[in-house]
C-alpha cells in the first residue's frame, strides 16, 4: 500500500471513529431564578454555594448526564460581573451586590462542569427583566432604571411581570450585546433560550406593545410584527455569537406545539390552546430551516395518550421537522 492509500485509509478510520465516538447530548437544566435549583437559597456563604453546584454535578453526572444548561441570566441580571446588568438577587439576595468573599459564579461553574468532561450551556432569559415587580430587588443600574422606555408591564392579579418590549430595536440590541459580552468572555459551549419570547397570554388582556407597533409597524400586522421582531432578534444573535466564536451552539427550547394542525396544515395533530407561532410569536421551524439555530429541544411535557398534546405524536412530529438540526426532547419529570 502507497503512502497515499495508507493516509486515505487511515482517515477514513479516524472519521469511522469519531462519529462512532460521537456523544448523545444528554442534559439536564439547572434553574437559578427564584432559587428553583440553584443557590438553594439567596444569600448563602460562598462555599456553601460552591459545593451546591459542585454535588449537582456529580448527581448529574452519575446518572449519566454529559451537559448541563444553567441558567445564568434570570431576570435581566447577571450570575458574573457584567459592565451591562447588576449582580443577581438570586446570589446574595440583594441585585446589584457582588458575592462576598468575591468570585465569579459563571467561570467557577464552567470549570467545575468541564473538569467533569461535561458541556456547559448558558441558559438565558431574552426578554423577563423584573420576574415579580411587587417585590423583586432592582438595583440602580438595572436596565429598567437606567431605559425605562424599553420595558413594559404584564401579569394578572396574582403577579406582574416587566419585560423588555421586543419591537423595540435597542432593546434588541441590548440583548444581542449581552450574549455578544458572554460569548467572547467565557468558554461557552452554547448560549441556549427558553420558550420566553413573547409571554404567554393572559386571557382578556394584550401586550401593552400598541405604542411601539404605531411607531414600528411598518404596514404589518400586529402578529406579523410581532414574529418579525423575534426573527430579528434570533438572527443579530446568531450572527454575534458566530462572529465571536463559530464553535459555540446556539440552542432554543420552545414550548412543545408550533402550531396545531387545524392552523396550519404543517401543524402536530394536536389541540394545544396556545402555540409558539400564534401566541409567543416564536416561528420556530423558519429558524432551523434558515440554519440561524444550531439545536431545538421542543418541551414535550404532556405523558403519551394525552388527549390535546400526545407525547408520541409530537416527538414524531419534531423529529420530521428538525431540518437537519439537531433535535433533543425536554422532558419535565
Amino acid at each position: 500500500m502507497n503512502t497515499r492509500h495508507l493516509l486515505l485509509t487511515l482517515g477514513l478510520l479516524l472519521a469511522s471513529l469519531a462519529q462512532a465516538q460521537k456523544p448523545e447530548f444528554r442534559a439536564a437544566w439547572i434553574a437559578t431564578v427564584e432559587n428553583i435549583d440553584w443557590p438553594s437559597k439567596k444569600g448563602l456563604p460562598v462555599e456553601t454555594q460552591k459545593q451546591e453546584f459542585r454535588n449537582l454535578l456529580d448527581m448529574h453526572l452519575k446518572n449519566g448526564l454529559n451537559a448541563i444548561v444553567a441558567q445564568i441570566r434570570p431576570v435581566a441580571d447577571a450570575f458574573y460581573p457584567s459592565n451591562l446588568e447588576p449582580w443577581s438577587e438570586y446570589l446574595t439576595g440583594k441585585q446589584g451586590q457582588a458575592p462576598d468573599p468575591y468570585y465569579d459564579p459563571l467561570q467557577f461553574m464552567i470549570e467545575e462542569t468541564h473538569k467533569r468532561g461535561m458541556e456547559f450551556h448558558a441558559w438565558i432569559n431574552p426578554y423577563r427583566a423584573v420576574f415579580n415587580t411587587a417585590r423583586s430587588s432592582v438595583a440602580a443600574n438595572h436596565p429598567t432604571r437606567l431605559h425605562p422606555e424599553w420595558f413594559v408591564d404584564y401579569g394578572d392579579a396574582n403577579k406582574t411581570t416587566r419585560y423588555f418590549n421586543p419591537g423595540i430595536p435597542e432593546a434588541q440590541d441590548f440583548v444581542t450585546n449581552v450574549i455578544r459580552d458572554i460569548v467572547k468572555r467565557y468558554d461557552v459551549d452554547g448560549i441556549h433560550f427558553d420558550d420566553y419570547f413573547y409571554p404567554y397570554r393572559i386571557p382578556g388582556k394584550d401586550f401593552p406593545d400598541a405604542r411601539a407597533f404605531q411607531r414600528y409597524g411598518k404596514g404589518m400586522s400586529k402578529d406579523q410584527w410581532r414574529r418579525s421582531n423575534v426573527d430579528s432578534i434570533i438572527v443579530k444573535l446568531s450572527r454575534a455569537i458566530r462572529e465571536e466564536k463559530p464553535w459555540v451552539k446556539f440552542g432554543i427550547s420552545p414550548f412543545g406545539v408550533w402550531r396545531n394542525r387545524s392552523q396550519d396544515p404543517e401543524g402536530s395533530e394536536t389541540q394545544a390552546g396556545q402555540t409558539n407561532y400564534d401566541d409567543l410569536y416564536a416561528d420556530i421551524l423558519l429558524w432551523l430551516r434558515k440554519g440561524w439555530i444550531d439545536y431545538v429541544v421542543p418541551q414535550l411535557y404532556w405523558e403519551i395518550g394525552h388527549d390535546k398534546a400526545d407525547y408520541v405524536t409530537l416527538i414524531n412530529w419534531w423529529s420530521q421537522h428538525s431540518y437537519g438540526r439537531h433535535c433533543y426532547i425536554g422532558l419535565a419529570p
